[in-house]
Order: C-alpha cells, then structure tokens, then sequence
C-alpha cells in the first residue's frame, strides 16, 4: 500500500517489522511497543512512545530526527546505559528490560560496543592508539598476544599500522573516530552503536568514517546502529528510520535503477506499527489540514481519509476542502506507474 496525492514524491506504507534484507535473515534487536519516561521532580518526560523496531543481524542502519525526538535515548537502550520504563527490547538472547545489573555489564562490555559523538569521550588521551584498542580487551581478561594480534588487525583495516604509538592529540578528527570505531571492536562485539560520529567532521572526513563502518559491517558481520544528521547517510547504509515525537514515522532506503549511468532512485515507506498507529507527513497535515475530527473510507485495497469540515453534531454532511485535496490515499500497490493513480 501507498500514500497518495497529486503530485510530489508518495511515500509507501510498510507494516512495521517486515523482513528488510531477507526471510531467512535472523532478527538480531526486535523493540515492542518501547516506552522510556524520564521523570524530572514533579515532571515527567516521555521520550520514547511506543517504538517497533526490527533490525537483522549484520544489517547496518541509520536512524535520523530532530532533536529531542528520542533517538539517542533509543540508542542508550540499546547500549544498556539506560533501562526502558515499558514494553519489550531484546538483543540477541537478552531481554533488555528483565537483565541483572550482573549481566547488563557483561553486555555493555562483551556484547556491545559504542561509539561518541565527542572524541574525547572515545579515547584515553595518555595512551597510544594502540594501547587504546586494547585497553577494553585487557579488561575483560584476553592474553596479550591475542590482543596484540587483534589490535594491528584493526589497525591496518583503519590504515593506521605506521600511527600505533600515536597519542590521541597527535592525530586529526578524523583518524580519533577511526580509532574509536576500532576501540568499540575491540572486544569483537556483535552489536556496534554510534552516536554522532560524524558530528564534529567535515564532509570528506564523514564519508570516511561511513567508509569504514560498512567495511566493518561487511568483513566482520558486525550489526550496527547509527544516530546522525548527516545528510549523505543513504547512501552508506542498508536503510535509514526517521524518529519523530518518540516512534518510528518512516523509513527510507536507496534503490539501482539498473540504467547504465549507475543511478539510484529513493523509497520512503510510511511505518505502521503492531496497532495499526502510523504518523502522516507533516507537509501532508499541513496542506489537507488534518487536525482533529477526519473520515477513513476503504474502498478495495485503498484507504482514503479526508479532514471533516463541519462538526458531527451540526447534522451537515461530512465535506472536504474547496478543491477536494484529493485527501490521502492509503493503499495503492507499490511499485505502481504514476499514470495509473
């Protein structure tokens, strides 16, 4: 099914947790109906409102909203730096909701590594590059030489084999958050999280991290979660879930063409949830004026809503604007030619 209208890109609708990369691809993070209430003195702030989520092992995905839409508290979550006040979330084998405090720090420290968006956050400043990756592998007792091994195999997949004895200081933005993404494997955690890494970077220097978390997700089947702004974020990922008001509202993903010119074309799928719940697209609210009282008419496969003019109890019939909006269509079959809508 789609959404509709006269002109413009149309989002589709997909149900929340479809299968993204394949059926036989097991779910590695699987969230139900996900709440997290911060609570203030008497002030309660609810961040998270009911998220579905659904993410296969190995799949790399990003998750992109305005601040204060909830999608650094998603990752936190996920991390284990912060419990959910309701529904579900499991990774792997551990329910995140119903873990001792024993087992969320082995988690934090074998099953997940994560990245900051401040690179000071990342690294031990006194301690070489090297030293830093191996810091978290000499915590969770691993032998020397296994650690050493491990270590100049992370380094030269970062390029940095001849900056081993480096300070943190002595090297640029860029090669810090490499390192870091090093750091966070250092334990070879199933799970990798990143918060920002590109935030404090230019351009050249984002690409190149996304270069190299894809070279992570490809080589090591690492799955990983990224929290960003950054606007080139499509094309480094498997697909891209945009958080508003604390749900999940849309998902995006680039699609070949298959034309000699190497083109991509995007796909944005509106998200409906266990419950039937979706979000419209505020420009769609905005122009059909969609705020309070609308009607939802099924006809086959299509569902139309249209925003109602006049109030039930004035007995008028339900009408729509001046020039009829053409209001919504939900339901059209994807993949659908524009001239048969």
């Amino acid at each position: 099914m789609r959404i509709t209208q006269s002109s413009g890109q149309t989002p589709e609708i997909r149900r929340a947790g479809g299968s993204r990369r394949g059926h036989s691809d097991p779910l590695y993070i699987e969230c139900q109906d996900l709440f997290k209430i911060f609570k203030r003195a008497d002030l309660e702030v609810v961040s998270l409102r009911g998220v579905d989520l659904e993410v296969e092992a190995g799949e790399l995905i990003a998750i992109v909203g305005a601040s204060g839409s909830g999608k650094s508290t998603l990752l936190n979550i996920l991390s284990g730096l912060d419990r959910p006040s309701a529904g579900q979330v499991r990774v792997g084998t551990r329910d995140l909701l119903n873990i001792s405090d024993r087992e969320l720090v082995h988690y934090r420290r074998m099953d997940v590594g994560f990245v900051w968006q401040a690179t000071a956050r990342n690294l031990v400043p006194y301690l070489s590059v090297q030293e830093n990756i191996e810091l978290p592998m000499a915590i969770a007792g691993t032998e020397v030489d296994p650690r050493r091994a491990w270590s100049m195999e992370l380094l030269d997949a970062l390029g940095m084999k001849d900056k081993a004895a480096r300070l943190p200081h002595q090297l640029s933005g860029g090669e810090q958050q490499r390192v870091a993404i090093a750091t966070a494997m250092s334990n070879r955690p199933p799970l990798l999280l990143a918060d920002e890494p590109t935030g404090e970077l230019d351009n050249q220097m984002a690409d190149q991290v996304f270069e190299l978390l894809r070279y992570m997700n490809r080589t090591y089947n690492v799955t990983i979660v990224v929290v960003t702004h950054y606007p080139g974020v499509a094309h480094s990922v498997d697909r891209v879930l945009h958080i508003r008001d604390g749900r999940i509202s849309s998902e995006s993903f680039l699609r070949p063409t298959f034309d000699r010119s190497g083109e991509v074309t995007h796909h944005e799928y509106l998200v409906v949830d266990r419950v039937g719940r979706l979000q419209l697209p505020t420009d769609y609210v905005d122009k059909l004026q969609l705020q309070g009282l609308a009607t939802a008419n099924i006809d086959d496969e299509q569902v139309t809503i249209r925003p109602v003019t006049e109030g039930p109890q004035s007995g008028q019939p339900d009408s729509v604007g001046a020039d009829d909006q053409t209001a919504q269509e939900l339901g059209q079959a994807p993949g659908q030619d524009e001239e048969e809508q």
